[in-house]
């Protein structure tokens, strides 16, 4: 038990230090290991179980809406870049460029793709001729590179894994519907397969997608009241069509420019899952995800029946379509049940002598260490019925902490004292003012998130000026 207690040990506590509390979750729970190249990570097999569960679900429901996975060019030329102005200007600080091959120098630099709207408008001027060819409804998945200054794993790496949609539409309400839409599929695959709790909103005009008429995201609050952009969906309208000289021939047969989106979201994920759910004993995963839904440790594995009993109990549990893993190595009970707790296995199964006596085995839920003892007969759906619990647990645990964390205020003295109080989101009117925006962090230190759906409204004023209210905005420290 010594051993087991050191290793919970080696983590931080997050009250002492949460940046450093994350770090060790990252590396002691092997999701992640660091690189020689400066700013990169290497996803480890268990971590990268976790992005590919995420990918599958996200995969199946945008296929079900219609869309097509294709992939482009890593590689974008300085001239395809430069064609939409705003685009380049946002992007420009973070580019990596290719300058040579082998030996040779370039006759054109090359842009390691940030995002691909410059690709696939080029793509698109070439195979949209007729409104016949529309919508056009593609997804890929991919890597990316930002050539971020300060890095964190997975919440800012200089290269990371996303998925990026990128759609064409005849009209702009058509376009408007899928931007809407595709935000609403993330907010529902957090909160209900990640059971992180969202705010979903428009981005205020100084916080937009380079390029984007409109950008709306989903914001999550972390366990120490930071937020976290989770994901973001833009309306491009035909900006980048006119640009790019895309055009169809419509209904009446008269050429028109097609209107944009794009959506993306990225293994930033996991560390929303980490900093949302884990505790000092490591990683709590929500069941959708994990890798492992359900580890089965055997206790006293040695006497008769116990590995007989644990293999059924597997096979049973695996035919239900659980993802299941039994424990049968010869480290100690307590030393696998401090392993599978840092890797955040939201189930443990424990059975011994004295449970296959009693037909029963012990069932733990990760997220709050409830012990339960079940009968044997129907445990498949027994197992079933309890991982969804504990996803409603780490819903409602998560659901409270933001709740508890968010502040209502009508004067800058009172961010100061909400802030005062610790990090989480204040909900605060706004005039529409890019100075007051920017007066509000200055004196505060919390910047704007999302402008909510719907007319929720705290005061008539706003919160900087005192002058009339146009929305109410969700401020917050963010990651």
């Amino acid at each position: 038990m010594a051993n087991d207690k050191k290793m919970v040990e080696a983590i931080t506590s997050m009250d002492t230090d949460f940046a450093q509390w994350y770090t060790d979750i990252c590396k002691k729970a092997d999701l992640i290991d660091y690189s020689s190249v400066k700013g990169c990570m290497i996803i480890r097999p268990y971590g990268y179980a976790i992005w590919e569960n995420i990918q599958a679900i996200l995969d199946r429901r945008f296929k079900e809406l219609g869309h097509e996975n294709v992939y482009m060019p890593m590689f974008i030329p300085e001239s395809l870049l430069n064609k939409e102005k705003d685009h380049v200007e946002g992007f420009a600080p973070e580019v990596a460029w290719v300058t040579h091959g082998g030996s040779e120098r370039l006759t054109e630099k090359l842009c390691v793709r940030p995002t691909s709207e410059t690709l696939f408008c080029e793509h698109y001027a070439n195979i949209i001729k007729s409104y016949r060819d529309l919508p056009k409804l593609y997804n890929q998945w991919c890597s990316v590179v930002r050539w971020e200054k300060t890095t964190r794993p997975f919440l800012r790496s200089r290269e990371f894994l996303w998925q990026e949609g990128h759609t064409m539409h005849e009209t702009a309400k058509e376009a408007r519907e899928e931007t809407v839409q595709m935000l609403n599929v993330y907010a529902d695959f957090h909160e209900n397969d990640l059971a992180i709790p969202v705010v979903k909103g428009a981005k205020t005009p100084s916080d937009k997608f380079a390029g984007a008429e409109d950008t709306y995201a989903i914001e999550a609050l972390m366990h120490d009241g930071k937020a976290l952009q989770a994901a973001t969906s833009h309306y491009f309208g035909d900006g980048f069509a006119k640009a790019f000289d895309i055009t169809y021939a419509t209904k009446e047969n008269t050429l028109a420019h097609p209107y944009q989106t794009s959506w993306g979201c990225t293994t930033r994920m996991i560390g929303g899952i980490i900093m949302t759910h884990g505790d000092d004993n490591g990683l709590v995963l929500p069941p959708a995800v994990a890798p492992i839904q359900v580890v089965i440790i055997p206790v006293a594995a040695h006497k008769e029946g116990v590995m007989e009993a644990a293999n059924a109990l597997r096979e049973k549990l695996s035919a239900h379509k659980i993802r299941v893993k039994l424990d049968d190595s010869d480290n100690s009970p307590g030393w696998k049940y401090a392993e599978y707790e840092m890797k955040g296995v939201p189930v443990r199964v424990e059975i011994g002598p004295r449970d296959i006596e009693a037909n029963q085995c012990v069932l733990v839920m990760r997220h709050n260490r409830e012990k339960l003892f079940v009968s044997l007969d129907g445990i498949e759906q027994t197992v079933a019925e309890t991982l969804v619990k504990v996803r409603d647990g780490m819903y409602a645990k998560a659901l409270e902490n933001r709740d508890r964390r968010t502040y209502v205020c009508r004067t800058i003295d009172e961010i100061k004292e909400s802030v005062a109080k610790g990090d989480g989101f204040v909900k605060a009117m706004w005039c529409g003012s890019e100075e007051c925006e920017d007066e509000v962090k200055a004196q505060t230190g919390i910047g704007s998130r999302c402008i909510p759906f719907g007319d929720e409204s705290v005061s008539d004023v706003c919160v900087c000026c005192q002058k009339p209210a146009k929305k109410l905005v969700y401020w917050a420290k963010a990651y």
